[in-house]
């Protein structure tokens, strides 16, 4: 009975809002009123947000369920996962080896690991400890690697060899999230701990993060959010998706409580009541501009934002707004998302966890704090956002309709079913399965994700994957002169036929 009462009291504490300043009661109220209401605008099924306001956590609240279809409703102790923010908390790390000299910003990455090879020679020997935080070494996006295998860390660091360059050193920016676990091998060879051990006894225990684990793994409380997506529009809960491959990317979890710690210690130049994490020049360093952004990777609300410059530093994106630089990085894995923002000039900040895909809410909830908290203006940034990805969503159907418009019909594979079914292979992308069950065919991808196959036009199927979530993607024979089949297109990757 003790223990009943105890957690009602807990329960009912942890969903009001945290340490009101009287001086931002007015806009704390207008805030959570605002939050709310959005919510149910976007239809997302939970929140939870911390704001930060001149060195002290105004406001921390948990909104909605952490899942449909259940009563247990999201509080500021439920956990989350951090997804892409834990990158800036992985560059802290590396900042606090180079504070104790035991590694610098710009070693070359093979003087740490002598084995870590990339396709170029050049690059592979160039590469500094710095631009694995930047996104500019050329490498293209290679989530492949992780997102559709069960590949160990070690072996998504051995075929980066094996990734083509996109484009030139350092002359562009496409997000990679690889050499994020690059940087996590580094801390670790250089500080004889494993990232998740460096991380947990570095930032999370100094800062009484209790709630904080580095992998999904450690996610044991019945007390987590369950990650939502729209799929063939409806929401649907979803398996939370691992990170923990590439965890210094992004498989952080934790709670708002906690968050609103670190998004204070983040703000306040690394501080926390038992000292500072990093050197102030080094804290500084962590949101020096150091890469431009390309416009192709440009967020959409910045269509409505409009920013006259757009940057990359070590972990963070910058840009301006109303006059004011702007730090922050978003989150986002399957069903679910999370957005940490910085006003530093205004000495704002703000952290905010959602539990469903599909909700680009954060980015409205991040502007409206700047706007509330200090910089003011009445724009409807929830309304506006919403009324864009909605726009947007339209675009996407109209192409996919388009798409399956240019779709010949009554065309027949130029093969029997069974012809096409066997082992395909590819040095990059691993192993595919082909067989046919029940007079279908089905594929079995890197025994890790399976999909089934219909027919489309010619020697074109579509394949249909078992998790719903994961969406539909095409699969092409590609036949010899003999008309045999030689290799296999499938979800923009290629594979040849085993003999």
């Amino acid at each position: 009975m003790r223990t009943f009462y105890f957690t009602t009291l807990l329960f009912i504490f942890t969903q009001s809002v945290l340490a009101q300043s009287p001086s931002y009661a007015k806009q704390v109220q207008e805030f959570d009123n605002y939050v709310e209401n959005a919510r149910a605008a976007w239809n997302s099924p939970g929140l939870a947000v911390a704001i930060v306001k001149d060195n002290k956590i105004i406001f921390t609240k948990g909104y909605g369920v952490r899942e449909l279809g259940k009563p247990e409703l999201i509080d500021t102790q439920t956990q989350f996962l951090c997804a892409s923010t834990t990158k800036a908390m992985t560059a802290v790390c590396m900042g606090m080896l180079v504070d104790e000299g035991k590694v610098k910003w710009d070693d070359a990455v093979i003087k740490h690991l002598p084995d870590f090879q990339l396709y170029d020679p050049y690059v592979t020997r160039e590469l500094k400890v710095r631009d694995l935080f930047l996104h500019n070494t050329g490498v293209g996006n290679a989530d492949f690697l992780w997102v559709k295998n069960n590949a160990t860390s070690d072996e998504i660091l051995s075929k980066m060899r094996l990734v083509k360059p996109s484009y030139s050193m350092r002359s562009g920016f496409i997000y990679q999230n690889i050499f994020y676990l690059v940087a996590g091998k580094v801390i670790e060879k250089v500080s004889g701990q494993r990232w998740e051990d460096f991380i947990r006894k570095r930032i999370f225990e100094p800062l009484e993060m209790t709630r904080t684990v580095p992998q999904l793994k450690e996610v044991k409380d019945v007390n987590q959010a369950r990650a939502h997506k729209l799929v063939n529009g409806k929401r649907m809960v979803i398996g939370n998706e691992n990170a923990d491959a590439i965890g210094p990317a992004g498989s952080v979890w934790s709670s708002i409580d906690d968050m609103g710690k670190w998004t204070l210690c983040m703000l306040d130049s690394s501080k926390f009541k038992g000292g500072r994490l990093l050197k102030l020049a080094t804290w500084r360093e962590l949101f020096k501009p150091q890469t431009i952004v390309t416009p192709e990777e440009f967020y959409p609300t910045q269509q409505l934002t409009k920013p006259n410059w757009i940057t990359y530093s070590l972990g963070w994106f910058q840009q301006d707004y109303k006059g004011k630089k702007v730090n922050f990085h978003t989150g986002s894995l399957e069903g679910s998302v999370a957005i940490h923002g910085q006003l530093p000039d205004e000495h704002v900040g703000i952290y905010v966890f959602g539990n469903y895909h599909s909700s680009q809410l954060r980015h409205a909830l991040m502007y409206k704090a700047f706007d509330l908290f200090a910089l003011g203006g009445t724009r409807d940034w929830s309304a506006e956002f919403l009324t864009l990805y909605n726009g947007l969503k339209d675009r996407d159907e109209k192409a996919q309709k388009e798409i399956a418009a240019k779709r010949v019909l009554n065309t027949k594979p130029s093969l029997s079913l069974q012809d096409y079914s066997g082992r395909y292979k590819d040095p990059l992308y691993g192993e595919l399965e082909v067989s046919l069950v029940e007079g279908k065919l089905t594929i079995r991808l890197n025994n890790f994700l399976t999909a089934t196959l219909e027919h489309w036009h010619f020697d074109t199927f579509q394949a249909t994957y078992e998790r719903a979530w994961d969406g539909i993607a095409n699969a092409t024979f590609v036949l010899n002169d003999l008309g045999k089949v030689t290799k296999l297109n499938f979800d923009d990757m290629q594979f040849s036929k085993v003999k």
